[in-house]
Order: structure tokens, then sequence, then C-alpha cells
């Protein structure tokens, strides 16, 4: 596996660990008041998720620069 494929795998765990905290945090908020540990438990996936998700994001961008800058050089 490659490293793209790495980072693919892992953002989608995070999402379903981020879907996962975030329900947990509505039941313990239906339950009554929610420790800190239950309210700020989204907040590891969700960063996590930011830097893998731009990562993604710029793979295209960044792709089609090196392929233009080898083009321009081999023309």
């Amino acid at each position: 596996m490659n490293w793209n494929t790495w980072i693919r795998q892992g953002h989608r765990w995070l999402a379903i660990a981020f879907t996962v905290t975030v329900a947990a945090n509505f039941v313990a908020m239906g339950l009554g008041e929610p420790p800190a540990l239950v309210v700020y438990s989204p907040l590891l996936p969700l960063f996590l998720l930011l830097f893998t998700g731009l990562y993604m994001f710029v793979l295209p961008y960044a792709a089609k620069g090196r392929s233009g800058r080898r083009a321009v050089g081999q023309g």
C-alpha cells in the first residue's frame, strides 16, 4: 500500500470514529450532564480529519503542478 492509500483508509476510519463519538455525545447529553471527556472526545478525530482531508484536497493540484512543470521542462 502506498502513502495515499493509507491516508484515504485512515480518513475513512477517522470519519467512523468521529461519527461514533458525536453519537455518544448526543446520547450522553440526553441522559443528563455529560462529563468533559465525552463532550470533547469528537475533537481529536475532527482535527485528524481536517489534516487528512486537506491532504487529499491538495493532491490533485499538486499532481497537476508536477506534471505541468515536467511538460514545460521537456518541451
